[in-house]
């Protein structure tokens, strides 16, 4: 039902007055104005036209109808349009058109007044209506699209941070290059440490300039060989731009941006020095265990030839005793030959023994230990040795150190000892030898004993093999090569492992690490 109309003309209405509100109204929807400034004008000019107290554009939301755009007083409630609508159009002295758009309820245009509205003023709201309608579904489909792509951007962006927050947590250095070896990529890894570069100094430049140590032309070949086979590249490579020896791992990934050849460059450096030294470390156990079972294969076997050895030579010696005593002549040189045997049977004995607690170690009762109380046990067993007592000995133990749960005392005590006497072989009796005890950064190494000698140090190419049975670096008949090997089988079978750090002419140092925790 439409609006209620009177033919009585209004001395201040006329059909010309509306089509000059209408002309203007289409002319603010032509001008080249922002569609709430549009919008504003037309109610206005509506307004006057119809000598209204207020008119204005209410549009659907989702908890009802909300007054948007207003002209006049702007005093009529939702409930008041409300009515107005249900009543087709008049209420009281609301009167309102529906905007329709894409067959659906956009909102009302809603006028208020005091008289009856012509049947011009009728036509009136009604094309003004309509000429809302496409104008506020264009809008509502553009803030929809902005809406949309505003959405899309957000997502885009958020699954960029994430990205670049996942190659930053990385603990591996990683660049990108492209095909002019310029970086389009540098994650937080690559900032870090003492040749770290920061991102905004390395994006855009060639690799050459940012990685200037190491050689041009063998850089710019590994790149090349990437980008021309497409295949993955993997090598390893030892630096010591941070101090210490480091090695490092470093793979060349190719990578396309589409179906096409290579495009860029993906390196990965990551730090494999623990890795490698863990690895060479159960490379070490693997072969003292190959040869602790070698060992206890034959050592038994070598016993029984050097019994018979022993009690033949036990058996000369007193022959030639009971000789000497009958009168009859023996040369001293007999009984030296005799004596050089029954030494040489012990010093073999000794090795095969040595053998044996290397092949198989005791299994002897663990209780709590306290490193401090082993190494003053040590000391003191050592105070008589004839080279240790010419040693300066400097003793760092640390008060509060945490006790072993699990250890055996004497077997420590040998650790030390044999780790003491090689310090003072190393320097010849006349250097300084330090002792210190500290905890340890974890649980699992939470009691450290350190052994310190200003010696000649180890080579770098002998430090992987001093554990090794039989290998010493002593001169010929001075050692069986066995110390360090048995050492080392007893911090194992204490959960511990040993560490050593060597420079040579400058000292080593030998590192035990024991659990402080059950196992």
């Amino acid at each position: 039902m439409d609006p209620i109309v009177t033919d009585q003309p209004s001395p201040t209405s006329s059909a010309p007055r509306a089509l000059d509100a209408l002309a203007a109204v289409i002319a603010e929807f032509n001008a080249d104005r922002p569609l709430e400034t549009s919008i504003a004008l037309a109610l206005e000019a509506v307004r006057r036209s119809l000598d209204a107290h207020e008119c204005s554009l209410w549009l659907h939301a989702a908890d009802g109808l909300v007054r948007t755009w207003a002209a006049g007083e702007a005093l009529a409630s939702e409930s008041a349009v409300q009515a107005a609508l249900a009543a087709d159009g008049a209420a009281s002295d609301l009167c309102t058109v529906r905007v329709l758009g894409a067959n659906r309820h956009v909102g009302a245009l809603v006028v208020r007044v005091d008289r009856p509205l012509l049947a011009e003023d009728t036509t009136l709201l009604h094309a003004v209506a309509n000429l809302l309608a496409p104008e506020l579904a264009h809008a509502e489909r553009s803030r929809q699209l902005e809406v949309e792509v505003a959405a899309r951007t957000a997502e885009i962006d958020r699954e960029r941070r994430f990205t670049e927050k996942i190659i930053d947590s990385m603990p591996v250095g990683l660049y990108v290059i492209d095909r002019q070896y310029r970086i389009q990529a540098w994650n937080r890894k690559r900032e870090t440490g003492m040749q770290g570069i920061a991102r905004d100094e390395a994006l855009g430049r060639t690799i050459f300039d940012v990685l200037h140590r190491q050689p041009f032309e063998m850089l710019r070949r590994e790149f090349d060989e990437v980008f021309a086979t497409g295949r993955i590249q993997e090598y390893q490579m030892e630096s010591t731009a941070s101090g210490d020896q480091r090695t490092y791992r470093i793979t060349k990934v190719p990578m396309r941006l589409g179906d096409s050849a290579v495009t860029h460059v993906i390196t990965i450096g990551e730090d494999v020095t623990d890795w490698r030294e863990g690895q060479q470390r159960y490379a070490q156990a693997e072969k003292l265990a190959a040869i602790g079972t070698l060992a206890a294969g034959v050592m038994h076997e070598i016993n029984n030839p050097l019994a018979t050895i022993a009690a033949c030579g036990d058996g000369l010696g007193y022959r030639l005793e009971d000789l000497q005593r009958k009168g009859v002549e023996i040369g001293k040189d007999l009984f030296d030959y005799i004596e050089i045997v029954e030494n040489e049977v012990l010093r073999c004995k000794q090795i095969v023994d040595q053998l044996l607690d290397f092949s198989r170690p005791k299994q002897l009762a663990k209780s709590p230990v306290d490193l401090n109380e082993v190494v003053e046990k040590m000391l003191f067993l050592m105070k008589h040795h004839g080279g240790f007592k010419k040693m300066n000995l400097v003793k760092e133990l640390e008060p509060n150190l945490p006790v072993v749960p699990r250890g055996n005392a004497e077997q420590l005590v040998q650790v030390l000892m044999a780790l003491i006497i090689n310090a003072t072989d190393a320097t010849g009796g006349h250097g300084t030898i330090t002792l210190r005890t500290r905890t340890g950064p974890t649980p699992t190494d939470g009691a450290i004993v350190e052994v310190t000698d200003t010696g000649h140090g180890i080579a770098r190419a002998e430090l992987s093999k001093i554990f090794e049975p039989f290998y010493t670096t002593k001169a010929p008949g001075t050692g069986t090569g066995l110390g360090l090997a048995i050492c080392y089988g007893i911090v194992q079978d204490h959960r511990g492992r040993i560490e050593v750090d060597s420079v040579v002419g400058k000292g080593s140092t030998f590192r035990v690490l024991l659990p402080t925790v059950e196992w």
